[in-house]
Parts: C-alpha cells; sequence; structure tokens
C-alpha cells in the first residue's frame, strides 16, 4: 500500500486584512497549498496581489488575520530558524567580511570555529565566491552580494528556504547567471525552497509548481507542474515546452493584471 508523502509546508485557508487610514485592506483571502519536501515552489501575480505577504506570513513576520501555516506539522507563530529568508534589498552587514556574514548564525548558535569554516567554505565554493572569504560587501557586486545571502541563509539549515524576489534588482544578464547559480545549489542541498517573482520566464525555469495568483485580494488562479526534466540550463528557455508555458502564462497574468486596473 503507497502511502502520501506528507507536505513539508501547509497554508490552510490564511487570509490577511491590513488596516491603512484609507481603510481595510484585503490582501490574502483563504490562500490555500502546501509545499513538499525538496520542492520548488514559485509563486506569480500581478503588482500588490499578496505574494510577498504570503512569504512573511510563512517567515511569521506577519500574523495571518484567519487561517494558520504549518511547517512540519507545527503551526508557526512567529519568526524561527527553521525559516531561511533573501530580500530583494542587499541585507549583509556591512562592516562583516563576507566570510563573517555567512558564519554569524553560526556564531549566535555557539558552533565551533572550525567547522564554521568548513561550513563558510563549503557554500563559498558552491556559490563561485572562493577566494572572496575576506571582502567586505561593498567590495561586491550586486549579484555576487545576493549569492552571498543565499549562503548565509544556508549556512544556517534551515527547513525552508524563502526568497523574496531576490534578483529584482538585479541587470538581465546578472539575473540569468543567478537563476544557474541557485539551481546549482538547490540540487546540491535538496532543500525546499518557496520563491516569489514577477519574472515569468524565472518561475518556469526554477520552479517545479508554479501558483499563479488573482489580483487583490489575492487569491490562487492556478497551480501549474512545470514539464521540464531537471537539471535544467539556459537552452530550456527555447523549448517547446518552455515556450508554451510561458505564454499560458503571460495570458493569466494578463487577465489579472487588466482587472487590477479596471475603473
Amino acid at each position: 500500500m503507497t502511502t502520501t508523502p506528507t507536505p513539508k509546508l501547509v497554508i490552510d485557508n490564511v487570509g490577511k486584512i491590513f488596516s491603512t487610514k484609507g481603510g481595510e485592506v484585503v490582501a490574502l483571502d483563504q490562500t490555500s497549498f502546501s509545499v513538499m519536501n525538496g520542492e520548488f515552489v514559485t509563486i506569480l501575480g500581478p503588482s500588490g496581489c499578496g505574494k510577498s505577504t504570503i512569504l512573511r506570513v510563512v517567515a511569521g513576520l506577519e500574523e495571518p488575520t484567519s487561517g494558520h501555516v504549518f511547517l512540519d506539522g507545527k503551526e508557526i507563530k512567529g519568526p524561527g530558524p527553521d525559516r531561511g529568508m533573501v530580500f530583494q534589498s542587499y541585507t549583509l552587514y556591512p562592516w562583516l567580511t563576507v566570510k563573517d556574514n555567512i558564519t554569524f548564525g553560526l556564531q549566535l548558535k555557539g558552533i565551533s570555529k572550525k567547522e564554521q569554516d568548513e561550513i563558510a567554505h563549503h557554500y563559498l565554493d558552491i556559490i563561485g565566491l572562493t577566494g572572496f572569504d575576506k571582502h567586505y560587501p561593498i567590495q561586491l557586486s550586486g549579484g555576487m552580494k545576493q549569492r552571498v545571502a543565499i549562503a548565509r541563509a544556508l549556512a544556517n539549515e534551515p527547513e525552508i528556504l524563502l526568497m523574496d524576489e531576490p534578483f529584482g534588482a538585479l541587470d538581465a544578464q546578472t539575473r540569468s547567471i543567478m537563476q544557474e547559480i541557485l539551481l546549482k545549489v538547490w540540487e546540491e542541498s535538496k532543500k525546499t525552497i518557496l520563491f516569489i517573482t514577477h519574472d515569468v520566464e524565472e518561475s518556469i525555469f526554477l520552479g517545479d509548481s508554479i501558483y499563479v495568483m488573482t489580483a487583490r485580494p489575492g487569491r490562487l488562479k492556478k497551480n501549474i507542474k512545470v514539464p521540464l526534466p531537471r537539471p535544467r540550463d539556459y537552452q530550456n528557455k527555447s523549448s517547446a515546452d518552455f515556450l508554451a508555458l510561458k505564454l499560458e502564462l503571460l495570458e493569466l497574468i494578463r487577465e489579472e493584471s487588466l482587472k487590477a486596473v479596471k475603473p
């Protein structure tokens, strides 16, 4: 008898309402989905649809107005070391070297200096920054800073990695390279990843599954399994399956974007 795998992350009927001077704003409305262990899930939708709100709720940075979120069967009630977060903005400590940024959380845990060094050098090798351990963030390009941020998040061995448009501030060429680097890191770690993006190609290239959001109030419009084999490289972006899915997603996003601007 085959048993059904237990989801790593469960988002159960989550709603989020923000109070503003102009009244209440419904950011999320009865949103439910799950993420399996080791799965790479991307969330795609028009601007203001609540994508980042979902991530902040999972991170424990926002409390849902309704519903519940569970990680490994335990309800999330606030931030915790079982979730690693990578933001769009560069969040490195400017006064610390690359290596010290990566090991910052490990120092707080009281991990030995030797083990810290081993972990730092392991992730520096994976992200392609061996030899940059003594550099400071001001000496790095934007893409290099984000690689360090990813390494720092993974060094703490979180159960899930949460990424909020981490490549949104990069130029197109650097962004494409960062996508390939992230896939390499994911293939190495098999970490569960929940990734927010507004870029259709990015969502396809990275994800196992894509959740498409409606215009605000954000709901799930469609869940699509990506029909591309792994491992992937940039050549996948010109395949017939990739282009067909891109057209489908563009039409879904277009429909929702037009709804958002109707009078």
